[in-house]
């Protein structure tokens, strides 16, 4: 038997996803948000509302960074979600973030979480944001042996919408575009 719940925003696994933008004055932003993801094969799309500090700068600067929440920032990614840009000037300091200015747009590379997506505005419409990925980033401590990102020494964790937990990726469990062969 199964239960229902009607219209619910829930997806399973939701991403951590940690927006960079620069402020007015030049000083690195980030955001936590949930609400985002891959829309084409070079594009990223977020959903925020227009009252933050992040959608002001993405719309002043036309461009933003999006970085995977890891298990090692858990307590940093989660601040800045909670702490808004709007009333703490500081808050990326005080997440204990630093940045790396991107060599393809004008917003940070936070330092501490490994893999970035540096994107380029192409749209802003409503709370919907849609950005071109000029440039995936990953620090080596997070490359396998083949010189690609390794989601395990990554460690990033997702969300869960109906109990508000933080949850850590399991191991690998198949072989995509391989396994179903099995029953061709």
């Amino acid at each position: 038997m199964r239960k229902d719940f009607g219209s619910k925003a829930w997806m399973y696994p939701l991403p951590v996803l940690i927006i960079g933008t620069y402020d007015e004055d030049g000083k690195p932003n980030a955001m936590n948000a949930a609400w985002g993801g891959i829309y084409n094969d070079d594009l990223f799309y977020l959903c925020l509302s227009r009252n933050h500090k992040t959608t002001e700068n993405i719309l002043k600067d036309r461009a933003f960074t999006v970085s995977f929440a890891t298990q090692d920032q858990l307590v940093a990614c989660d601040y800045v979600g909670i702490a808004s840009g709007n009333k703490v000037p500081d808050k990326f300091a005080k997440a204990g973030f630093t940045a790396a200015k991107s060599s393809f747009v004008n917003a940070p590379v936070i330092n501490e979480l490994p893999v970035t997506l540096e994107c380029e505005l192409v749209s802003a419409e409503g709370e919907n944001y849609v950005g071109r990925i000029l440039n995936v980033s990953a620090d080596e401590s997070v490359l396998s042996d083949d010189g690609q990102i390794d989601y395990t020494k990554l460690k990033p964790i997702t969300y869960d919408p109906v109990h508000h937990h933080y949850v850590a990726l399991g191991a690998r469990v198949g072989a995509a575009f391989s396994d179903g062969k099995a029953l061709m």
